[in-house]
Formats: C-alpha cells, sequence, structure tokens
C-alpha cells in the first residue's frame, strides 16, 4: 500500500510545479507570466465594537438607531409587535433626545463619536504589536456591529488583501446574545457573500481573563491613587439586559458577578467592598437588578457620600459611560445628597488592557502562526 501511494520523480516535481504561491512572490507558480499578481496569503485579526452613529443629527440618529432596535438579538419581541411601535413612535423622537446626547460627549475636532475615536488607537495599538511578533503576515482592522465601518465591508478588505484566515474578535469581555452573539451572526452574514471563504474563528468572551482582571485593578489603583479620600463603595456597572433573558440561558449575569469578585480579590478587598448593577434599562419588563441609577441614590441615602463607578463591559468609554454613567447616574447620586462621585474610565487603550487583548488574540491564533 505504502508503495503505491508513493510519488515518482516525475511526479514529484510536478506537485512540487502545483504549489499555489511561490514565496516571497505575488504569482501562481505554474500561472503564466502574464497573469495578475495575487496578495501574499495573510491572516487577518476583526476587532468588532457595537457601533456608533455617522454623525448625531436626526438622520444618522435615526438610520442608526433603526438598525440597532431592528437588531432580533437586541429586542426579540415580534414584528408585527415591534415595529410598527418602533418606526411609528420612537424613531419620530428618540433621534432627537440622542443626538442630543451624542453632541455632548462627541469628538468635534475629529468629528466622530468618542467609541470610534478609541476603537482605531486600540487597532492601531493592537496591529504595532503583533507586527513586532509577526511582520506582516497579520493583518489588524475593525468594524462595528451597526453603523459604519460595517462587518461586511471590513471582511471584504480583508479578502482582498489575502487573508486566508480571519480570527474575528467581539471586542465584549464578556457573552451575552445581544452583543457577542448578533456581532458573530453579522460576521458570517458577511461570510455568505464570498466567493471564496477563508478559513474563520470567533474569539470567546474574556471576562476571566487574569490579564484583563488585573488591567481592571490597575485602572481603580490608579483611579484612588489621585483623589483626595477613598470611596466609601466601588459600583461595578455592566449594562442591562432583560431578567427572562438570564433565565433563557444567558450566561452574562454569571459571568459579570464573577468579573466583579475577580476583581475584588485582586484588590484584596473584603467582601461586600464592591456592589455590581445592572445600567441602560429599556422597555417595561424587568431587567437585571440592581439598576445601577436607583442603587447610588440608595446609597446616599444610606450614608455613602464618596463612591466610584467602574464599567467593566465596555471595552471603551461611549454614550452609555460617558453621558449615561457620568451624567444621569452622576445626578441621581448628587441629587440624593451623594457628595463626590467618581468615574473610573473604561480601560480604552490603556498598556495593561492592549497587552490583555494582544493575549487573547495570540491564544486564538494559535496553531495558525508562529511568532518570527
Amino acid at each position: 500500500m505504502t508503495a503505491m501511494l508513493q510519488a515518482t520523480p516525475d511526479e514529484a516535481k510536478a506537485l512540487e510545479a502545483e504549489q499555489p504561491i511561490h514565496p516571497g512572490e505575488g504569482r501562481l507558480a505554474h500561472a503564466p507570466a502574464d497573469h495578475p499578481d495575487l496578495p501574499q496569503p495573510k491572516i487577518g485579526v476583526l476587532l468588532a465594537n457595537l457601533g456608533t452613529p455617522d454623525n448625531y443629527d436626526y438622520w444618522s440618529m435615526r438610520r442608526y438607531l433603526n438598525e440597532f432596535l431592528s437588531d432580533k438579538r437586541v429586542i426579540d419581541y415580534p414584528a408585527w409587535k415591534w415595529q410598527p411601535l418602533l418606526q411609528i413612535l420612537i424613531l419620530s423622537k428618540r433621534p432627537f433626545s440622542s443626538g442630543e446626547n451624542y453632541k455632548l460627549i462627541w469628538n468635534h475636532d475629529k468629528g466622530e463619536s468618542p467609541l470610534m475615536t478609541i476603537t482605531k488607537d486600540q487597532t492601531a495599538r493592537i496591529a504595532d504589536q503583533l507586527a513586532a511578533r509577526y511582520g506582516n503576515r497579520v493583518m489588524v482592522d475593525f468594524c462595528m456591529r451597526y453603523g459604519n465601518p460595517s462587518t461586511e465591508a471590513r471582511v471584504r478588505r480583508m479578502v482582498d488583501a489575502g487573508c486566508e484566515k480571519i480570527l474575528f474578535f467581539p471586542l465584549y469581555p464578556h457573552y451575552a446574545g445581544a452583543t457577542s452573539a448578533t456581532a458573530n451572526d453579522q460576521f458570517f452574514r458577511a461570510m455568505m457573500k464570498e466567493k471564496r471563504q477563508p478559513a474563520v474563528r470567533t474569539a470567546p468572551e474574556y471576562y476571566e481573563h487574569p490579564l484583563y482582571i488585573d488591567a481592571l485593578a490597575q485602572s481603580v489603583e490608579q483611579a484612588y491613587a489621585a483623589l483626595d479620600h477613598k470611596p466609601d463603595v466601588l459600583v461595578a456597572s455592566y449594562h442591562g439586559m432583560p431578567k427572562r433573558y438570564l433565565m433563557a440561558g444567558d450566561p452574562y449575569h454569571c459571568q459579570c458577578q464573577k468579573t466583579s469578585r475577580l476583581l475584588r480579590e485582586r484588590l484584596g478587598w473584603a467582601p461586600g467592598a464592591i456592589d455590581t448593577t445592572f445600567q441602560s434599562v429599556f422597555g417595561p419588563e424587568e431587567w437585571l437588578q440592581p439598576y445601577t441609577v436607583e442603587h447610588v441614590a440608595e446609597l446616599a441615602r444610606a450614608g455613602k457620600k464618596r463612591i466610584a463607578v467602574i464599567a467593566p463591559a465596555f471595552s471603551a468609554d461611549c454614550i452609555e459611560t460617558l453621558e449615561e454613567i457620568n451624567g444621569e447616574i452622576r445626578e441621581a447620586f448628587e441629587e440624593a445628597g451623594g457628595e463626590e462621585f467618581t468615574y473610573i474610565p473604561c480601560l480604552n487603550d490603556a498598556e495593561a488592557h492592549i497587552r490583555a487583548l494582544v493575549a487573547v488574540i495570540e491564544d486564538n491564533l494559535a496553531g495558525w502562526i508562529e511568532r518570527k
């Protein structure tokens, strides 16, 4: 049997000639001289975040909100019930109020939202670190689930650039159907449009990764070191979701609780030193509790006059942190008698955060590429 599988010298030469790409060249080995060059094979790392409107005017906000709130992973009500309410009532009013909120935090110098600015910075820093490890064999880019740059456009760019393998990395430390899953859904929809699909992987959530926990702890330590008085309580505010999603099996709530515990242990604090709460409640049904906006007011009324708030579920500062936490939630605390409210920014492009993200990426590139 072995002899039957052995190639003759002539067959070996023929097989060698069929190797698709000459090392260091862009032309097929067996192709004629006038065959167009092909891009060198690469591995793509595509980072994904939630999204951002292109501007804060009415129509930009309406397009963005329509895409976001029409996602069945986000709002799972039947379309016949939800869409008339969304199109006729919500999208006739909400773009105005949301636009005003975005205007308050907008990066006017660059003409974009803070989330866009920060995601660009994160991408550039990650690209630099991966280039130092792998040279030009890895291409790093980013996309947004809603708005621009779209997932489909960035997948197409990577395929055109020669990416034969793509690692898709949703920048959500915790898994939720309305975040990680919908980002993956959109990625696979984009892949369905490719004639020649690359091999793909999706990076899992990293809510308990030691370097992520360490980055959170460093941000708390740095913030506390700059204060004259230590806060009475640290509130870890996570984005909320309907309670029935938890009951249906979504692991988000449990993962958030574990992140808070690991952060407390890393800081060396006693049990009860960190309160876990949930923000951004939407609609009439019950969501994960306690609600951040109510909890901070209760703390103030109970005599906790100094608090700090951190948002571990967000990889970059955005409308939910810069306007909601540092605006609405701060106001609720102060109106209830609170005196000192400290918002600890998201990890953004801090060195410790980039180190954690690169570690997750390298874990998920294992077997695909080795360092130079």
